[in-house]
């Protein structure tokens, strides 16, 4: 989501929701067991570069890409996986201008608090106790759906709150619920395969995650690494195109080419945290500044810097909750 949806009130409203949302899950990892913090940080990394990777979505011009946060939830638990989405979020606006800094705290809202605490409570309670593979994969892909929809009805809303771009609510949400649909479903099918998988290799990742980096398997997180360095290094050149669910449905109202492209209102808010963002973002849009430099390798260069980036600071969040935990008070 770009700031130019959001106005700057709306805008502090969502950050304040974030904050609040993130220092739950940090006071509740207090009491998890200690030692994941390298786990958040590599399955970090892996959803930062899979996220790289758009799907063209048929018969429509859009793309869509893997959200995570339902993912991350199931392997890891909700709170340490809202920690991890935030640190996904975070690197993204700040280095890449994916997603824009006034906006980040509805982004967080969005892709983040929806998926660990409302879709990922849908999963458990679809899939049971004890479920089969099948229940397990309708469970994933119901919960998924859910989340995508409600995410997107997140951003409908807080684009008409904030009220300074030429957006109709209701054609706007017409096209963004149904567009969000098919990109649910593969959301959907996606965190089945991974935690099917897991759930075979290890199955304590598959119950609300294993207890520390070291059960979870050192050649299983190790192959996760690896599968983070292939997709952010390699993978990440096959995305589409296409403009993304977001994108298309502003382009479908406004006629402009996407979100960006929103003639909304400018404040001193907006001009603040877009010079920030044009300073601290140092391959945005995934690329070199030059295009001289080449497209694959900036590509590369971003999935790979990327992926360390959000492995360094998701970790260090890990740790940094492990240590207030161990500290006196």
């Amino acid at each position: 989501m770009a700031d130019a949806l959001l106005s700057p009130g709306v805008g502090a409203v969502m950050w304040g929701a974030a904050a609040a949302g993130v220092g739950h899950a940090a006071r509740r990892l207090r009491s998890a067991p200690e030692g994941r913090a390298s786990l958040m940080g590599v399955l970090g990394a892996f959803v930062f570069t899979a996220q790289m990777i758009n799907f063209a979505i048929p018969g429509t011009g859009s793309s869509g890409h893997l959200v995570g946060g339902l993912l991350l939830a199931v392997l890891l638990g909700p709170h340490a996986a809202l920690v991890v989405m935030t640190s996904i979020l975070a690197v993204q606006a700040l280095f890449f201008a994916d997603g824009g800094l006034l906006a980040l705290g509805a982004n967080i809202a969005n892709m983040g608090l929806v998926p660990c605490y409302v879709a990922y409570p849908l999963y458990r309670r679809l899939a049971g106790a004890d479920p089969t593979p099948a229940r397990r994969a309708a469970a994933a892909v119901a919960a998924a759906v859910a989340g995508c929809e409600i995410g997107a009805l997140g951003v409908v809303l807080e684009t008409t709150a904030s009220g300074i771009a030429s957006l109709p609510a209701g054609t706007f949400l017409l096209l963004m619920l149904p567009i969000h649909l098919p990109i649910g479903l593969v959301e959907g099918g996606v965190t089945a395969a991974v935690v099917s998988y897991l759930a075979q290799a290890r199955p304590e990742w598959a119950a609300g995650g294993p207890a520390s980096a070291a059960g979870a398997g050192r050649g299983l997180l190790a192959a996760v690494a690896a599968a983070a360095v292939v997709t952010g290094g390699c993978l990440a050149w096959t995305a589409s195109d296409l403009p993304d669910g977001l994108e298309w449905s502003v382009a479908r109202v406004t006629g402009t080419a996407g979100e960006a492209g929103v003639a909304g209102a400018v404040s001193r808010a907006h001009d603040l945290f877009s010079g920030l963002q044009e300073r601290t973002a140092f391959l945005p849009g995934y690329a070199f500044r030059s295009p001289a430099a080449g497209e694959r390798l900036g590509t590369s260069v971003s999935g790979l810097v990327g992926g360390g980036l959000t492995l360094a600071l998701a970790g260090l969040f890990g740790w940094a909750i492990s240590r207030r935990r161990a500290g006196p008070g």
